[in-house]
């Protein structure tokens, strides 16, 4: 069974060992963003990946096929509970202010879990404002996945880095004006499997894809 404390204490221990980067905006790459049991478990997850069309470039192209740690998964998988009870405990967002510098006070947490076949692509983007916090954490294993990482670019569309795809390794990053990333179109043989938490703040319309809907982080 996964802990709760284990994921937060796994995930606030990964923080603090976090490397820093700074070019072209400030991010922050983790080798271990949760527990390995937990990395797993949310990859065993019974979802079979969406079928994918053309995505235009966007996650929004396919909002019907989405899934989320909303209340339902909570309920019916103990992993999808116990990340995001861990996420939404005070401990890891008073150690996202430490690190990070943004206050999460009265955000809700809402995390998406992707798998990505051949064909998907993301046009370079920057979040939109009402999203307060962005972290990918990836989840497949194997040799062929190594250049599955997020492509992170300056305010040219220039790809200045990739970050590195590795099985529960991480990049974050505090939503900006200047936080442009995408997924450049490339080979995807298997399925790139990830999870993407964010805080929103208390605008956000869509509540069903909130993990706790009815109570902001404290």
């Amino acid at each position: 069974m996964v802990s709760p404390d284990a994921v937060q204490d796994a995930f606030i221990r990964g923080l603090d060992d976090a490397l820093i980067k700074d070019d072209p905006y400030r991010h922050w790459l983790l080798s271990r963003a949760l527990t390995d049991e937990a990395a797993d478990g949310i990859a065993a997850l019974p979802w079979a990946p969406p079928p994918i069309g053309d995505t235009m470039g966007k996650r929004d192209t396919n909002n019907a096929t989405r899934s989320y740690f909303c209340a339902r998964s909570r309920a019916e998988h103990p992993v999808c509970d116990a990340v995001a009870t861990a996420f939404q405990r005070r401990a890891v967002t008073e150690a996202i202010r430490r690190t990070c510098g943004v206050d999460l006070a009265g955000t809700s947490l809402r995390i998406e879990y992707c798998q990505d076949t051949d064909g998907f692509w993301l046009e370079p983007h920057t979040d939109i404002g009402v999203k307060k916090f962005t972290m990918l954490i990836y989840l497949s294993k194997g040799p062929d996945c190594a250049d599955w990482g997020t492509d992170v670019l300056d305010a040219t569309r220039t790809v200045v880095t990739r970050a590195p795809y590795a099985f529960n390794g991480g990049l974050l990053f505090v939503p900006a004006t200047n936080t442009w990333h995408g997924f450049a179109p490339r080979p995807i043989r298997g399925v790139r499997k990830s999870i993407i938490v964010n805080y929103v703040g208390p605008e956000w319309r869509a509540r069903h894809e909130l993990a706790f809907p009815d109570t902001p982080v404290a």
